[in-house]
């Protein structure tokens, strides 16, 4: 859908300020809009899977870790597909308050694509070099759009998420390196090139809500503070959105469900042609693993 049709159609939570707002500079946030008994609950499961993850020595499909990762002393980068792992997580993604907020912002007809928590841990936890997500998985048009939750107060220390006002209206760029590899971030030229004054950073108290069109730059710096940063994300996408072959997301438990509305009768191909990612089935460690050139084992 257009994002006048989509400003047609009645809101579930957002102000039409807050929606127009969106659609011209391609970012949201919402301070505390998820409530505490929800916190304590994804608190629950989270704290679960990190006490399961000091068992792992290597990343998995389920746990990516830090090169310095030990069961002393857990570091952990992301819990992949949490809406797949866990019935808590599972209700939360598919049926909580913040998918109010994707329709409001997709139209009526609301699909879900994926979901993963970063945890970016404390001391050191590793940044997200600038990048757009929908190289990672196309679709046909640009409708998906990313919610984040911060499940703890983000002040500046922590390496709060940073958008670039506007930039969802700008180029696509490649995220391959000069050497044909993907590296899944903005080259050297592109990123001295980038207005990084007008980066706005989305801190904010726990219960806070980011929200970044697929098109978006964004990334983040380390968190230098002695506090862990969790952003559990949720990616969704209007019906008339069709995922394309070459994509990170495939295989996954609820991917390409319709949690709202209807299944489209007719797919919205946009005219803006999206960079082609690699061949994943050959196989994909993690956004941070090759941002950082870890080698593949």
């Amino acid at each position: 859908m257009k994002p006048e049709q989509i400003l047609s159609h009645e809101p579930k939570v957002l102000s039409q300020e807050q929606r127009e707002f969106y659609f011209e500079h391609g970012y949201l946030q919402l301070e505390s809009f998820v409530g505490q008994d929800w916190l304590d609950r994804l608190w629950a499961v989270t704290n679960r899977y990190v006490d399961d993850s000091r068992a792992k020595t290597k990343s998995d499909k389920v746990f990516d870790l830090e090169p310095n990762h030990t069961a002393e002393n857990p570091r952990l980068r992301r819990i992949s597909q949490p809406v797949g792992l866990d019935p808590v997580f599972e209700e939360f993604g598919l049926r909580g308050p913040i998918v109010d907020l994707a329709e409001d912002l997709v139209g009526p007809d609301v699909k879900y694509h994926h979901s993963k928590l970063n945890m970016k841990w404390a001391d050191g936890g590793e940044e997200v070099k600038w990048h757009q997500d929908i190289q990672f998985w196309p679709h046909t048009n640009y409708s998906p759009l990313t919610i984040g939750l911060y499940m703890d107060d983000v002040d500046d220390e922590m390496g709060p998420m940073g958008v670039l006002p506007g930039s969802h209206k700008g180029p696509i760029y490649d995220l391959y390196g000069d050497d044909g590899n993907w590296v899944g971030a903005l080259n050297d030229r592109d990123h001295a090139a980038l207005p990084l004054e007008d980066a706005v950073w989305l801190k904010g108290p726990k219960g806070s809500v980011t929200i970044h069109n697929c098109r978006m730059l964004h990334g983040s710096v380390a968190n230098n503070s002695n506090r862990g940063r969790p952003l559990l994300l949720h990616t969704y996408a209007s019906a008339d959105a069709l995922i394309m072959a070459d994509s990170v997301v495939s295989g996954v438990r609820h991917t390409e469900q319709i949690i709202r509305g209807e299944r489209a009768k007719w797919i919205h191909f946009d005219p803006e042609p999206c960079l082609n990612p690699p061949d994943w089935s050959k196989g994909y460690t993690s956004i941070f693993a090759l941002q950082q050139e870890e080698a593949a084992e």
